[in-house]
Order: C-alpha cells, then structure tokens, then sequence
C-alpha cells in the first residue's frame, strides 16, 4: 500500500455519536511500513507515493523493533510558541544528505503523530472499522516515543473551539464504523482547516529590485476547468536561504510564455521569469475567496502535492 485515504472538505463539523474528531495536524503526511525481516527499520512513503525515510531516520527507527505494522500518520515540527508549523519542517523535508540530516535531527527535531494503524503482525486491519483500528493503535504502548497517538474526541465542536484558541490548523471528523479506503477520498473522513491556507502553482518569479538574478516574490495561480488562473504575487516570507532554495528549483523551469490562462497584470508581469507551471507551494493569506490573494505569505513547497493534486482537490489534504 501506498496511497492513504484522504479526507473531504467540510464547511461545518458534524455532529453525532457516529463520529470521531481529531485534531488536523499541520505536517507532512506519511504511510509508515516496518516489514517482517526490515530489522526494525521503516519506510516512510509520501501522500503521492515517493519514498522519504532518507529525510526522517529518526522516525524510521521502530521504537517497538522487527514488529510487523504499517502506519498512517502526520509528520511535525514545533515552532518556538509549541505549535505545530509547516515552516518549520521546510529546514529538512528537501535535505537527503546523511551528514546534514543528521546535525537537522538534533536542530529541527520531529514527531509522527500516528493516527491508523493498518496493518500488525501480519493481519490487514483496513476492513476492520476506525475505532476497533484506533484501540489496537492504543494498545501498543507508543507513549515516550516519537511515534505519538494524538487523542480523538467525541465533541467535535468543542474541538474545533479548541484548535482555533489554540492555534492549530483544524479538525479531522472521521465515521467510527469507516473502514481504510487507500487512496479513496471518502466522505467517511471530513476535514475542516482555520487558516486561510491554500496551495498553488507558481507560474513565474520576479528578481529583487536592481537586480537580475536573485528571487523576490513568486507568482502563482489556482487550476481550474478553464486553465491556470492568475490569483497573485507572493513575495512576504521569502527571504534569505528560502529564496535561494526556491530559485534553485525555479530555474530549470524556465518557459517562454507565460503560463497563465488570463491576463496578468502589467505591474507583475514586467520583469516576471516565467517557468513551468509545476511546483506548488503553500500560502497564507487574510481573508478567502477573492480572485487574488490579500496580504499573501509563502509557507513553503509541497513536493507532497502536485498540480494534478490541486487541480482535483484545491485542499490537498
């Protein structure tokens, strides 16, 4: 298995005993799979397939040895207020050197909060339902580890209070009887987010002002049924080694044209890099529904989520 079960956009957080709540993590999502014979090592695998164990070895490592198990959970990474933030785990979701990862695993430390447990011992428990899976979750023992099993709730809208006062991203309802559907985005799981946080495609770059070679501000646009629509120019938070990295990746992009299916603005077009509508990043912004975005600010790149991703379901997650 590699492909999890994602979860559908909601307005509202459902009510009744039939539900579980959980909280929505802001991570990385990973399938985690420790096979008879891998000696208690995992592999980490991505929401779109690719393999990253090289990138987290301290969460490869099985806390509970050769135990036969596989994994579906939320990579995270606190920032200096003990919130969960995506920014945070940029400094080494793109590092696979072993030095680097190394000296990031005592700089940049993370936790996978395991939330389903598919598979233990040998036994396929996908077709079993979700509160019989999240109790043998709990029976093994997980606790003083950095595999953590966050709590599920039965009031969800005491949740959704909670992770707003909090700061947290949002809430995930999932149907207590639902079985694990991989790579099915199933109406079973329902998700609802706070921030007003979406992803994009970039479409171009902008140098900095007097110069020509050093990344300012991206443009990006949203895919729709009517082609790569323009929704703006992110240049808050990118800065620095972030910039760097985003040009480096930018770069062999490059395209003659724009790849807008509407016009952009003159103000943002003059002195625009144009590339390959391919990368998707992640922005904050105040306020949603607007055709372009108001006060944006780059949260990061998503290798996890394509353009292909975005174009079916805008809310990746």
């Amino acid at each position: 298995m590699t492909m999890p079960m994602l979860a559908t956009a909601t307005k509202a957080v459902p009510g009744g005993p039939e539900w579980l709540h959980e909280v929505k993590w802001d991570g990385v999502r990973v399938l985690l799979d420790v096979s008879a014979g891998s000696g208690g090592t995992g592999r980490l695998t991505s929401r779109n397939g690719n393999v990253t164990t090289a990138a987290w070895p301290e969460l490869a490592a099985s806390p509970l040895g050769e135990r036969d198990l596989l994994l579906d959970g939320e990579i995270i990474a606190l920032n200096e207020q003990g919130i969960p933030d995506f920014r945070v785990l940029q400094h080494r979701m793109h590092v696979r050197k072993a030095s680097e990862v190394a000296r990031l695993v005592g700089s940049v430390p993370v936790t996978l909060m395991v939330f389903d447990l598919l598979r233990l011992d040998g036994e396929d428990l996908t077709a079993l339902p979700l509160e019989e899976r999240r109790e043998r979750l709990a029976g093994l023992g997980l606790a003083e580890t950095r595999w953590q099993v966050p709590d599920a709730y039965d009031d969800g809208a005491m949740l959704l209070d909670a992770t707003r006062a909090q700061g947290l991203e949002g809430v995930v309802s999932k149907r207590r009887r639902s079985a694990y559907r991989p790579g099915v985005r199933s109406p079973d799981w329902l998700k609802l987010a706070h921030r007003h946080r979406g992803s994009y495609v970039v479409g171009g770059w902008r140098p900095q002002v007097g110069t020509d070679d050093r990344l300012a501000a991206v443009l990006v646009g949203e895919p729709t049924a009517d082609g790569l629509l323009y929704r703006g120019r992110v240049g808050s938070g990118i800065t620095g080694a972030t910039a760097r990295r985003l040009q480096a990746v930018l770069e062999p992009l490059a395209a003659a044209a724009s790849p807008f299916a509407d016009e952009v603005p003159r103000v943002d077009a003059t002195g625009t890099r144009w590339v390959e509508p391919v990368v998707v990043v992640d922005v904050d912004t105040h306020g949603a529904g607007y055709d372009r975005l108001r006060q944006p600010s780059f949260q990061g790149v998503r290798t996890d989520v394509s353009a292909e991703d975005l174009a079916e379901d805008p809310t990746h997650g």
